[in-house]
């Protein structure tokens, strides 16, 4: 929690330095709870990904929140409809169809719905063309039961379309494309209030662009494995790890750990660039072992020379960074909080010394 903490406030401060707002990405976390810190630390409200983390959060009482992912299906926007009629929500889209869906059924419960367009500005996954943008802007803002009032973007480390850690030109290439976007529209007659833009490696660099509006990182409530090797955080600012037990030592250079596919996310894979990442994760206190291998309830850790003459047993527990823990997080039912106890010096894992409260994850898994 201390970690945590110190890693709320410093994102907190880079917002309010460039005067932007803050509206952290919560599926990284999932809990309201932490939300609320969020909040408390100068964030203006919260983004969600999907329609029933907006609910879970809302039952809680989160009321400003945006729902970045278009809504296609007529059960999800008529859930999102109902969830307007009580909170401040905005919702994304990023096609007339889309757009056309979320005006009808506003119509039909007598609502008006706030959007932002989301804009492709290099990763080409959801948003529209970048030159495509403008032209479905004025459409979407012509359709009755709608008001557009923002863009938005995420595109993570990327530069000219490539993955990148040159982090610093990627934000501020990021930000330059979406307010001289929002620049053009404004003089062609629309309302664009928001430009929303930035993740956690990039947001620090997108919030010094004049224009930019808004910033929506993620991760960096933990940080991961991944921020850090991008240099965005040192290890020690870490807050989320993954608690295992050794449960084989069938050699002196193997070590089986009772974590494997099931347990850790496996979408950022070990020696992809530009990062090069070693292992699915980083195992503390033991600097020269690696988490290479995985199959569902298994992970073999290589021991290098430190690790062997460390000599993990059966039955020891080890901390482990995943290399990202969006997707981690995801994977698991409880979330232990963990504070030293006043005055107390700790390891990680020096459970008498710490207080503990576990808290369940209400967003995980949930249906739609």
């Amino acid at each position: 929690m201390d970690r945590l903490e110190r890693n709320l406030a410093r994102m907190a401060e880079t917002a309010r330095l460039h005067q932007v707002k803050l509206r952290p990405h919560t599926k990284t976390h999932k809990l309201p709870r932490i939300a609320e810190l969020q909040l408390a630390a100068g964030a203006a409200g919260i983004t969600v990904a999907k329609v029933s983390e907006a609910e879970v959060m809302a039952q809680h009482g989160l009321s400003d929140i945006f729902i970045a992912y278009p809504l296609i299906r007529e059960s999800k926007i008529e859930r999102a409809v109902r969830l307007n009629e009580r909170i401040g929500l905005i919702l994304g889209v990023d096609s007339l169809e889309g757009a056309r869906r979320l005006s009808e059924a506003a119509g039909r419960h007598g609502q008006v719905l706030q959007v932002r367009l989301e804009v492709d500005t290099g990763l080409r996954r959801t948003g529209v063309l970048y030159d495509d943008a403008a032209a479905l802007a004025h459409q979407v803002h012509a359709l009755p039961h709608l008001r557009l009032t923002g863009l938005y973007t995420f595109r993570g480390a990327v530069l000219g379309g490539q993955p990148t850690i040159d982090l610093e030109a990627a934000g501020r290439e990021e930000g330059t494309l979406m307010a001289k976007l929002a620049e053009r529209l404004r003089a062609e007659g629309l309302p664009i209030e928001d430009v929303s833009v930035g993740s956690t490696p990039t947001s620090a660099y997108a919030a010094a662009v004049p224009g930019v509006t808004e910033i929506r990182p993620g991760t960096y409530v933990f940080q991961d494995a991944m921020q850090a090797k991008l240099g965005v955080c040192a290890l020690d600012d870490c807050a989320g790890t993954v608690h295992v037990t050794v449960v084989s030592r069938p050699s002196p250079e193997l070590a089986v750990i009772d974590g494997g596919s099931k347990t850790f996310a496996t979408d950022v894979q070990p020696g992809t660039e530009p990062l090069g990442l070693v292992g699915f994760g980083r195992i503390l206190g033991l600097d020269d072992a690696v988490l290479e291998r995985m199959s569902e309830e298994h992970g073999m850790l290589r021991l290098g020379p430190a690790a062997q003459a460390a000599n993990p047993q059966v039955g020891d527990r080890l901390a482990i960074i995943p290399n990202h823990i969006c997707s981690t997080v995801n994977l698991h039912n409880t979330v232990v909080l963990a504070r030293a106890a006043s005055g107390a010096s700790i390891g990680l894992l020096d459970a008498p010394k710490l207080n503990l409260e576990r808290v369940p994850v209400p967003c995980r898994g949930m249906l739609e």
